[in-house]
């Protein structure tokens, strides 16, 4: 058998091995679990994610602790290696039963002293993550939304690849070559994962949509003066009705998207009142502090309304998942158990909100992977912002603002960025798209208009001034567009909002 045709372990690790020619370099590897690191002023994490991750995880009540130490003492280190190399960066994780490593990958072998230096492990790879994720870009809109297709693909920064999870990995392999993609970067793996919605319908309580329809809160929200929260898109549709956990009226959908997302938001009448927290299973609560993204590999945790408080890991980002109804992007691959009802129920890494529960595979008893999609783009969609235990949390008013449609984003020197959220959108007519983009003072951020053409992403129109903001207006065909924002020179956050025709 052909290592093309095989799907065994070991014949893709050799492949691996051969095609990416990876180097791991670390200053000393530890192979004990270390000392409890030092704790950060005031820092205590609440009991009831340590007695979690103790069960979900398998651990002892110190290594739980040592292992959330060791996340928030390198979640810094992480964002400064990743700001200083940029365009080289391929990827970053945490290893060990207690994230005592944290991992960055570079295809340049001249950023390894630097990490090292760091206090991280050093990886040399082939493929930049910006690579990564034009090729995972072109796998979406290349292989079709049928089980030859792939229930599941994801980025694989540990392995420098793109994967796509089917059961039928042959018959995938095959249209992963006629689509001409590259079959080293591409590769199917066999996969009995079957996600589903988890809409059966609690910030971890429940709420319900008709008489046995229920999903679960994710985080409290405003909008203005107007009050509520986020859940999952296929929970409810514009402008149904919820009622709360003790059957009494709640709200209604002001919005709701799926599939190609999976979000909502609701918005309450005077009788509910916010609370900026995620009820955990003692009956207690965890303090939302804000919505700083997680590291893969970084510990986090679910709460719903069937299945109450369960933990896990951060496996992959930016997976594309098939359900029955349509397939959702950029979700958040984890190793957390859920079922159905807990749809729609928060995803928190310590203090800080991740995202909102979007579907999954398996259950709590025997174990299971879920999804989730991410907060960030929820909250800039609708223009939402985040309740937290020191007051909203809302990004300041800028040129774009007027514009329907609403991005965030981060770029270093040299970076370029993909949006909206990485992907691309669909017009269904003709007609004008206009797009600006707002940066910080003193940067000279570019931004392009793409679209998709005989296989291939063209530049439609660009608008490249020395200044941070820009604007384009362009009219053209239906078709697929996306845009491409690009750092000529320095670094920092950038938003932008477009219209559509």
């Amino acid at each position: 058998m052909s290592c093309r045709r095989a799907v065994t372990t070991g014949c893709i690790l050799a492949v691996t091995a051969i095609t990416l020619t990876a180097t791991t370099v670390a200053a000393k590897p530890q192979t004990q679990t270390p000392s409890p690191p030092a704790a950060p002023p005031g820092w205590k994490p609440p009991p009831d994610m340590l007695s979690a991750l103790q069960r979900d995880l398998k651990l002892t009540s110190e290594q739980a602790q040592i292992r959330l130490l060791n996340e928030a003492r390198l979640a810094p280190i992480e964002a400064r290696l990743r700001s200083q190399i940029g365009a080289h960066f391929g990827g970053s994780w945490f290893t060990g039963t207690v994230a005592q490593t944290l991992v960055v990958a570079t295809t340049d072998s001249s950023d390894i002293p630097q990490i090292i230096a760091a206090g991280a492990q050093g990886e040399l790879v082939k493929r930049s993550f910006s690579e990564l994720d034009k090729i995972m870009n072109r796998t979406d809109l290349t292989l079709p939304n049928h089980v030859h297709g792939g229930n599941v693909r994801f980025i694989d920064v540990r392995n420098n690849r793109v994967v796509v999870l089917t059961p039928v990995p042959l018959q995938t392999e095959d249209l992963i070559q006629a689509s001409d993609l590259d079959t080293s970067v591409v590769r199917a793996v066999e996969s009995a994962e079957r996600p589903r919605p988890l809409g059966d319908i609690r910030g971890g309580d429940a709420y319900y949509v008709g008489p046995t329809s229920r999903c679960s809160v994710g985080f409290s929200v405003t909008s203005g003066t107007q009050r509520g929260f986020v859940s999952a898109g296929h929970c409810g549709k514009t402008g149904d009705a919820t009622t709360g956990a003790n059957r009494a009226a709640q709200g209604i959908f002001q919005a709701a998207s799926f599939p190609l997302n999976d979000y909502s938001w609701v918005a309450v009448n005077a009788d509910w009142t916010l609370r900026p927290v995620v009820n955990n299973a003692s009956g207690g609560t965890v303090s939302v502090a804000g919505s700083r993204e997680a590291i893969e590999g970084a510990s986090v945790c679910r709460s719903g309304s069937t299945t109450d408080w369960h933990c896990g890991i951060i496996r992959q980002r930016n997976a594309s998942v098939t359900y029955a109804r349509g397939t959702v992007f950029e979700l958040t691959r984890t190793s957390v158990c859920a079922e159905p009802g807990d749809s729609g129920g928060s995803f928190i890494a310590v203090d800080q909100a991740q995202g909102v529960t979007s579907g999954g595979s398996g259950d709590c008893d025997t174990g299971g992977v879920t999804y989730f999609q991410p907060i960030g783009e929820i909250l800039t969609t609708y223009g939402l912002t985040l309740l937290t235990d020191s007051g909203a949390i809302s990004p300041e008013p800028g040129i774009c603002a007027a514009q329907p449609k609403q991005v965030v984003g981060t770029l270093t020197e040299g970076q370029s960025a993909y949006q909206p959220n990485g992907r691309y959108y669909q017009t269904t007519v003709a007609g004008s798209h206009l797009g600006c983009l707002d940066a910080n003072d003193g940067v000279d951020f570019d931004l392009r208009l793409q679209r998709w053409e005989n296989r291939v992403w063209t530049t439609v129109m660009t608008s490249d001034t020395p200044n941070p903001d820009e604007q384009i207006n362009y009219t053209g065909p239906a078709g697929f567009y996306r845009y491409q924002v690009v750092s000529s020179n320095g670094y920092g956050t950038y938003k932008m909002g477009y219209r559509t025709p």
